[in-house]
């Protein structure tokens, strides 16, 4: 790996100028790509006509990998295996894989926090039968807002514990799409299956 320090020379083809241009290192905040967080103080290459990123060098990865990585940190919870089982065939009942369960929780998730679903019931769900059990499974779910979400979560109920959250949406999965297959959340969620395809 060839090391190059700020001030440093070189050529690179610019995206904005769309030619290959001179480029000079140095250290600058940059935008991840989707917008979603900046990487702070990091070498970069820079057009010497447009003063635009053209290139990060190898060296710079890991400091953009480390911001990508604690934007996705994942929740963990355990829960009884039946719980799998229900988001599992929740998302076949959505025209999904197995693996679908992560999106379902985000989905739900969000649209609690947001109230774009009601969050009034949730504690009702843990008072179910369906809510005991011997937590014998893991759910890990990864996502830049998952944790921003149970926080929403938890300030619109009385649930104060993360894995109350995880069972008692869990839950609300099992009435919403396997029992009273509701229309809303069913369509939504058939939409994004069919994107993550």
């Amino acid at each position: 790996m060839k090391i190059v320090k700020a001030d440093d020379k070189s050529k690179a083809v610019c995206d904005t100028c769309e030619k290959l241009c001179d480029v000079t290192f140095g250290l600058r905040d940059v935008a991840l790509s989707d917008g979603s967080d900046v990487v702070n103080n990091v070498l970069v290459g820079t057009c010497d006509v447009c003063n635009n990123v053209c290139v990060l060098p190898h060296q710079s990865v890991p400091a953009v990998s480390e911001t990508i990585s604690k934007q996705r940190k994942a929740v963990e919870s355990r829960v009884p295996a039946h719980m799998v089982d229900i988001l599992n065939a929740a998302s076949v009942a959505v025209g999904a894989d197995i693996d679908f369960g992560q999106h379902l929780l985000k989905y739900y998730l969000h649209a609690l926090a947001h109230e774009e679903i009601s969050p009034s019931q949730l504690v009702r769900f843990l008072r179910s039968d369906l809510a005991g059990g011997k937590a014998q499974k893991r759910i890990s779910i990864k996502g830049r807002d998952v944790l921003e979400d149970i926080e929403g979560v938890k300030a619109l109920t009385s649930l104060r514990y993360t894995s109350e959250i995880i069972k008692s949406v869990i839950l609300k999965i099992n009435y919403d799409i396997l029992q009273r297959k509701a229309k809303k959340p069913l369509k939504a969620l058939e939409g994004i299956a069919a994107a993550c395809r």
